[in-house]
């Protein structure tokens, strides 16, 4: 067995455990990268098939993707950090049984194809070539694509940071918590409410307890 060989078997091994860790880690951050490992092991398996486009463009572009999606999710998602234990499958059976049949009908279609087998001369510039093939029409709508996303996640972290128009976007909201049984994430203007509304009645009670001792005295 060549020392290729043996990089495939290890590449397919983490490609196929981190994909099943994805849907046993109790996070969304650890699921997302992950699946950025599981990416990267099937980037690197194209690129031991002399696919160098298609593996580096896995790469790099699922690894943009992954952590854009992980920031997003420290950001918006009502778990901090996306750390809390929650389940990351739903509908059991019907994952199990659509995993089942998307692996028989992948794995038949692999066993039962006849690939080509037709050899590319040793100079043939097969990147550049597939690039112009790819994006000769398209490389507006991709640089277009690539502006507004940018200016998307500008935009996301601006919204999200700490300081709002009315103050610390943290001030009056309740965190959940970091353990489970602890009372949920929300709004904590009934508790401000609430605190508010005692303080006046006792205020309201000493003013009526002075008034009643001024009348006494009297």
């Amino acid at each position: 067995m060549s020392n290729t060989d043996l990089a495939f078997w290890a590449l397919a091994a983490t490609a196929v455990v981190g994909g099943w860790r994805v849907f046993r880690t109790a996070s969304m951050v650890r699921a997302s990268f992950l699946l950025l490992l599981s990416f990267i092991a099937v980037g690197l398996i194209m690129l031991l098939l002399s696919a160098s486009y298609i593996g580096a463009a896995t790469v790099f572009m699922m690894a943009v993707e992954m952590t854009v999606m992980a920031l997003f999710m420290v950001m918006f998602m009502m778990n901090p950090a996306g750390l809390n234990p929650m389940s990351m499958v739903h509908q059991h059976r019907f994952a199990i049984g659509a995993g089942v049949v998307a692996f028989a009908g992948l794995a038949a279609a692999v066993l039962a194809s006849d690939f080509p087998s037709n050899a590319v001369a040793e100079h043939t510039p097969v990147v550049r070539n597939l690039g112009f093939e790819l994006l000769g029409d398209s490389m507006l709508i991709f640089e277009s694509a690539g502006v507004a996303l940018l200016a998307t996640m500008v935009g996301t972290v601006i919204l999200s940071s700490r300081s709002g128009r009315h103050g610390p976007a943290d001030e009056g909201s309740r965190p959940p918590p970091l353990s489970s049984g602890g009372p949920p994430a929300g709004p904590a203007a009934d508790e401000h409410a609430a605190r508010d509304a005692h303080a006046a009645h006792d205020a309201a009670a000493d003013a009526h307890a002075a008034h009643d001792a001024h009348r006494a005295h009297r």
